[in-house]
């Protein structure tokens, strides 16, 4: 049996350009990509905090270092700079797998600036 589970999390990051007319995708900053664990062309969800958008597209590299998140082709339609999103990428697992499997989570400041990482969500409190 496969199960989905969440493979990596950008939690809170903040929309820096939304380019209608460039091919459709989800550009970020190379060195978020490669300590998060996702690749270039990965298929991806975004969860637009602001206005309650989800939608699907896939990542693509952009400068190292730059703080780039930026939403591109017809998505840009579902965010606007300054927007907080969270970005997740998911994996597919046997029972084999899921031992010891845990997430990349990685939290973000006004500047996407990694504040803090994690391999756990809080236990929520009532």
């Amino acid at each position: 049996m496969q199960i989905t589970m969440l493979k990596a999390k950008l939690h809170r990051a903040t929309v820096t350009h939304a380019e209608l007319g460039y091919e459709g995708s989800c550009a970020i900053d190379g060195k978020i990509l490669d300590y998060s664990g996702i690749r270039e062309y990965e298929q991806i969800q975004i969860y637009n905090v602001n206005n309650g958008e989800r939608f699907t597209t896939y990542a693509i590299r952009a400068e190292d270092g730059s703080g780039i998140f930026s939403i591109n082709g017809a998505a840009a339609r579902r965010a606007c700079p300054g927007d907080y999103i969270i970005v997740c990428t998911y994996a597919e697992l046997d029972e084999a797998e899921l031992k010891g499997f845990k997430p990349k989570l990685v939290y973000f400041n006004d500047n996407n600036e990694m504040v803090r990482t994690s391999h756990s969500i809080p236990v929520q409190a009532a």
